[in-house]
C-alpha cells in the first residue's frame, strides 16, 4: 500500500481498492469517497502506492476505464526504490485479457523490458513485484483459472523475473492465501482484509525486507490486536 522512504517499511494496498466494477455501476461513487475518506486517515508520513486490480480498471480495461483509475488515483503501473530495492507495480488486467485495449498493453510491456534491464544492471539488494493477478496460486504448470494468468503468459513473466533478478512477486485477486516457487522466484498471493472466499480470517500479510531477504508472514487482525508482530520479525524490523 505504502513505501517510507526511510527505514525501509512499505505496505501497499495489494489488489483492488474498491469493490464495485469501473464507471457506471451502482455505488462506484460512493465508494470511491468513502475509501479516500478513510484513507485520509492513514500517517502522512507513510505515501500511498496503490495496485490496480480487476475492481479498478475492470476483468478486460479499456482506455476509459484505466483513465478514470489514473484521473483517481494515480498511475496503473510505475517502480520505485526504497533503501536500494526496487519495487515494480504492474496493471495485471493487461496481462489478463487487454482484448480492449492493445496498445496500452505494448506500453506497459516496453516499459517493463525497460525496467526489468535496469534490476538486471544496478544489482540492487533485491528486485520485487506487486501485481494483483497471481502469476500462479500454487504451481506454474497449473491449468488456467479465473484467479491465475494463463500458462502461456505466466511462464513468459515469470521467465522475464528471473532473468532480471526478481526475488518475489506479490499478489492478492485470490481472497484466499496460497502461492509456491518457480526456479529462484517466489510467489506469494494473500488473502484480503475484507471479503474471504476461503478459511482464511480477515488479516494482512507482514513484509520485511533484510540486505539479506525477504521475510513474509500472514497475520489475522485478530492476531495483531491480541498479540501484534512475533518478535523474530520485530527483530529484523529493529535491526534494518
Amino acid at each position: 500500500m505504502s513505501a517510507a522512504e526511510a527505514g525501509g517499511v512499505f505496505h501497499r494496498a495489494r489488489g483492488r481498492t474498491l469493490d464495485a466494477f469501473p464507471a457506471g455501476m451502482p455505488w462506484r461513487k460512493e465508494q470511491t469517497e468513502d475509501l479516500q475518506r478513510v484513507l485520509r486517515d492513514v500517517d502522512r508520513e507513510i505515501p500511498l502506492v496503490l495496485v490496480s486490480g480487476n475492481h479498478d480498471v475492470g476483468n478486460a480495461p479499456t482506455p476509459e476505464s484505466i483513465a478514470e483509475f489514473q484521473q483517481t488515483w494515480g498511475d496503473d503501473y510505475f517502480s520505485f526504490w526504497v533503501g536500494g530495492v526496487l519495487f515494480l507495480v504492474l496493471n495485471s488486467q493487461l496481462l489478463y485479457d487487454a482484448s480492449r485495449c492493445p496498445a496500452l498493453k505494448q506500453a506497459q510491456d516496453q516499459w517493463l523490458d525497460q525496467q526489468l534491464s535496469i534490476a538486471g544492471q544496478q544489482k540492487c539488494q533485491h528486485a520485487v513485484v506487486f501485481q494483483h493477478i497471481p502469476l500462479f496460486l500454487q504451481s506454474i504448470d497449473e491449468e488456467d483459472d479465473y484467479f491465475n494468468l494463463t500458462k502461456t503468459v505466466r511462464k513468459e513473466m515469470a521467465d522475464k523475473f528471473i532473468r532480471a533478478g526478481i526475488k518475489a512477486v506479490f499478489s492478492g485477486h485470490y481472497h484466499r492465501n496460497a502461492g509456491g516457487a518457480y526456479r529462484d522466484l517466489d510467489m506469494v498471493v494473500s488473502s484480503a482484509i475484507g471479503c474471504q472466499l476461503g478459511s482464511d480470517s480477515h488479516g494482512l500479510r507482514v513484509v520485511v525486507v533484510t540486505a539479506e531477504k525477504v521475510v513474509h508472514r500472514y497475520y489475522s487482525l485478530d492476531e495483531l490486536s491480541k498479540k501484534g508482530i512475533e518478535d523474530d520479525l520485530m527483530d529484523l524490523i529493529k535491526k534494518e
